[in-house]
């Protein structure tokens, strides 16, 4: 065994890169690209939507990946035309990313693949939104699991309490203390308990589904899971009516009468026989190897069969681990559980933001006019906007506020969108720091403020 315990490790480790798992573009766009990029649209750096076709047409698909790495590295070089073309479009430089071919490769996939969330579902005739129940698949998968798991170990149960009963009727003691048509009937009873314990294994509603971010690869129904809860509670029936029938055996081979009688230590003895597989000391000579060493012989004892039976469920459950997480890819390593989490969190970040009204998009925001949304939104402000653009809007670093010229439009939807996403030039995105209700907070006061002189008009003047 021990020769070939290397060559096993060895092909482990040669087979175990073929499972990982493929690079997560999503995952590395929205760590390394989603602070100043918006995809399908210009933010702080420019659309990167098709980025991959224009630099292949321009004959520099290799400079954009040293672009990526290190932009002002490429720049200086004075090598590529493309990257001079965009070098004054913001005037933040961009960081320099610690990212290898392979990851940007991905994150370029993602992009070009990239798809806009789906519209809103349909409304009723009455105005409501239509609602299809859709069970929820990933935690009934868990379910499964954990309930297929609860079942294997009922079966492993029934089958070590058959075996040990099956054992115990065959042995002489049992043979002695009980009669051959009790023996038969006894048989009977344990061969119908075996075959009731195997009726119910199996399922046949569950279908196999197309994998997506939110149906896992088996469907498994709810009806499903509610014959696996039945199925299960029939198993521990089974075990309880099979631990009541190995104490009548008990109580067959040594009535009441007759254990009161007998020794206790006795007694402990026939027991411990009967589940470790003992050979009689008086008997030990019917197993005894043919060697000695100072006088020391050895016993061909046989293993306790629950040790081996536990031996054998391990095996189980190792196959079912390797091929549930390394071979088949139906079980989550880490890194995916941690971006499935992830995934979960922003759903119920958007869930939560609906809840509280916080669903505000550049689509639906409204200018508000309470005085207290003003004062909210001055306060929000002077902390963090009157930095660039003045405690009164006149403007410093940034434009000003509160002329009649505006570079990217002065309705409250172009404002939110300015505030949330940022712009080309140095605007950051502030969707991270405030939520929705403050931006548009924020958003509302910038347009209730009073013309103040500072900085030059930049834009195009609009008259309200």
């Amino acid at each position: 065994m021990m020769k070939y315990k290397a060559q096993i490790i060895a092909f482990l480790m040669i087979l175990g890169p073929l499972f990982g798992n493929a690079q997560d573009g999503e995952g590395l766009f929205k760590s390394k690209c989603n602070t100043c990029h918006i995809l399908g649209d210009d933010g702080t750096g420019p659309n990167l939507k098709g980025v991959a076709a224009k630099w292949e047409s321009a004959g520099e698909k290799e400079f954009l990946y040293r672009w990526v790495k290190n932009s002002q590295n490429l720049i200086a070089s004075g090598e590529s035309t493309m990257a001079a073309k965009i070098e004054n479009y913001s005037s933040s430089a961009m960081s320099v990313q610690n990212v290898s071919d392979e990851e940007i490769d991905a994150i370029l996939s993602y992009i070009d693949n990239y798809v806009p969330a789906p519209p809103p579902p349909p409304k009723s005739a009455k105005g409501e939104a239509e609602v299809t129940y859709v069970p929820d698949y990933n935690s009934n998968l868990d379910l499964f699991y954990a309930l297929l798991c609860t079942l294997i170990l009922l079966l492993i149960t029934i089958i070590i309490l058959s075996g040990t009963m099956l054992r115990f009727i065959k042995s002489d003691y049992y043979k002695k203390k009980s009669n051959n048509s009790n023996l038969k009937t006894l048989l009977l009873l344990v061969g119908f308990s075996i075959a009731f314990s195997n009726t119910g294994n199996a399922l046949t509603m569950l279908e196999h589904g197309e994998a997506t971010e939110s149906i896992p690869w088996l469907k498994v129904e709810n009806m499903d899971i509610y014959v696996l809860v039945f199925i299960n509670l029939i198993l521990v029936f089974v075990v309880f009516y099979l631990k009541r029938m190995l104490k009548v055996f008990f109580n067959i081979a040594m009535p009441p009468e007759e254990k009161e009688a007998e020794e206790p230590v006795e007694v402990i003895k026939k027991v411990n026989q009967i589940l470790t597989d003992v050979v009689p000391i008086e008997e030990e000579h019917t197993i005894l190897l043919h060697h000695e060493y100072d006088g020391i012989k050895e016993l061909d004892n046989n293993l306790p069969p629950w040790w081996v039976w536990l031996f054998y469920a391990t095996i189980v459950f190792g196959v079912i681990y390797i091929f549930n997480y390394h071979i088949l890819g139906t079980g989550d390593l880490q890194e995916a559980e941690y971006d499935k989490s992830m995934k979960q969190a922003e759903l119920e970040m958007d869930a939560y933001r609906k809840a509280n009204a916080m669903d505000i998009t550049s689509e639906n925001v409204i200018l508000l006019t309470e005085s207290e949304d003003m004062k909210i939104g001055k306060k929000l402000f002077s902390s963090v906007c009157a930095t660039c653009h003045g405690d009164k809007g006149e403007g410093s670093t940034g434009p000003n506020l509160t002329d009649k010229a505006w570079i990217y439009g002065y309705d409250i939807s172009d404002v939110f969108m300015s505030i949330q996403k940022g712009r080309p030039g140095g605007m950051q995105s502030w969707e991270t720091k405030f939520n929705p209700i403050q931006i548009q907070q924020i958003g509302s006061y910038v347009l209730s403020m009073p013309e103040a002189k500072g900085k030059e008009p930049q834009g195009e003047i609009i008259e309200k």
